[in-house]
């Protein structure tokens, strides 16, 4: 039996997962999406045009790969019948897309129910992007939520019936409009009869793959310090996209995970509140952040930037299991003239390589660094890890030897082609 390959982010999101899957989805033949909603978003550059995905598997422009939204998914469906119909209209096909039937739907009182949350949280905000995720993962766990099975049948008014009249009596408390169950229930009753003939046992269709040696890609979404259990909590998703969300976001087990590959950038970023601790704000921060076009595919939010973390990328490739590292945006960082990379905290003054997500550890930690040359020049046209310029050689090696996970893949530029294959 084939193997199933993973690609995950190792930081706070962003990280460039899609061009990475792009490039690992030309030779598989599913493609899947494992956790998190439309909160997150991959963008591909293909041939000069730019293809921006929050729900569908990046894997989509291959017509070849089937492509699956798994059940660890939560689907607003409104967003997923407007991707579907963006692609049709660029004439690429969606016959090869297939919706777990055990996903959850995302509704329009959850939307409200993030905003209200958030707003009732004062200074301590968590930066959330108001989607409806978190409360759909609530009331999927307190189950009450709608999957897609019951969604695209009869059940769904009845459902939506007493999740509306419940969730009324929250909103009216805290002195929001009641929602007109009459009025949701027939627009998403429309797109129901949308997205019906795109539901699957999506479980059955990877394991027959698997059984077919076919090859199957399961495609991260957020990232490993934006994991529920193992993120900077609370400041952090409300799914798990770190190795074990694979597993339970898709149905394969343990034995069926192949390579995994840990995306990162050359440099570090975050959207949202929560510590970083090689965050530069100031100008090097402001300089990355426009070098790199360092806004969310999402929320068009400028992003926080600073130094390249290998403290915090070590204990993910240690919660992933890491077989691969990919690093993007090598180009970005090599346009400076110096290039900072955090080796090691200091803890309460001792010299440590041990990471923790506790905010009182954080806190009394203080990045070490070592400097490096950069200006890397022109890296675009560049095939083979050794053509690569001095300068950016002892980079990379420094990342490799205290990670001690190979890299697997270098970004040199936005398009598709520009990336070294190791």
């Amino acid at each position: 039996m084939s193997k199933v390959n993973v690609v995950l982010g190792t930081f706070f999101g962003d990280e460039g997962k899609g061009k990475i899957i792009d490039y690992l989805s030309t030779s598989a033949d599913v493609s899947v999406r494992c956790s998190g909603g439309n909160n997150a978003g991959h963008t591909i550059m293909v041939d000069g045009k730019k293809y921006a995905f929050h729900l569908i598997p990046s894997g989509i422009l291959n017509p070849n790969v089937k492509a699956i939204i798994g059940n660890g998914v939560v689907i607003d469906p409104k967003v997923l019948v407007s991707e579907i119909k963006t692609l049709q209209e660029n004439g690429i096909s969606t016959n090869n897309l297939f919706i777990s039937n055990k996903a959850h739907i995302i509704m329009p009182y959850h939307i409200i129910l993030d905003k209200l949350l958030e707003e009732n949280r004062g200074d301590n905000k968590i930066g959330t992007t108001a989607r409806g995720i978190g409360p759909a993962y609530c009331d999927k766990f307190e189950r009450s939520g709608i999957r897609v099975e019951d969604f695209i049948t009869s059940d769904f008014r009845n459902l939506a019936k007493i999740n509306i009249y419940n969730k009324n009596k929250i909103l009216k408390a805290f002195g929001y409009d009641e929602l007109d169950a009459d009025n949701i229930i027939s627009e998403y009753e429309d797109y129901a009869k949308f997205l019906a003939p795109f539901v699957k046992d999506t479980i059955n269709i990877i394991h027959k793959s698997l059984q077919n040696d076919e090859n199957v890609l399961c495609e991260g979404a957020q990232a490993t310090l934006l994991d529920i259990d193992f993120g900077t909590y609370p400041y952090v998703t409300s799914s798990n996209p770190t190795i074990g969300g694979v597993c339970t976001g898709t149905g394969v087990g343990a034995k069926d995970i192949g390579e995994v590959y840990g995306v990162l950038k050359a440099y570090s970023s975050r959207v949202g509140a929560g510590p970083y601790i090689t965050e530069q704000d100031n100008e090097i921060g402001d300089l990355i952040r426009e070098l790199g076009h360092e806004y969310g595919t999402t929320t068009k939010r400028p992003r926080r930037c600073g130094w390249l973390d290998l403290v915090a990328l070590n204990y993910t490739a240690r919660i992933n299991g890491l077989t691969g590292l990919a690093i993007n945006h090598l180009d970005t960082i090599g346009k400076l003239d110096k290039i900072k990379l955090c080796v090691a905290y200091k803890h309460n003054g001792k010299i440590t390589m041990d990471y923790s997500t506790n905010p009182t550890y954080i806190s009394n930690c203080e990045p070490v660094y070592e400097e490096f040359d950069g200006n890397f020049g022109n890296l675009s046209c560049i095939q083979v890890r050794e053509d690569l310029p001095l300068n950016a050689k002892k980079y990379l090696d420094r990342i490799e030897g205290i990670v001690n996970v190979p890299i697997k893949f270098i970004g040199t530029g936005a398009d598709r082609k520009d990336m070294i294959i190791c």
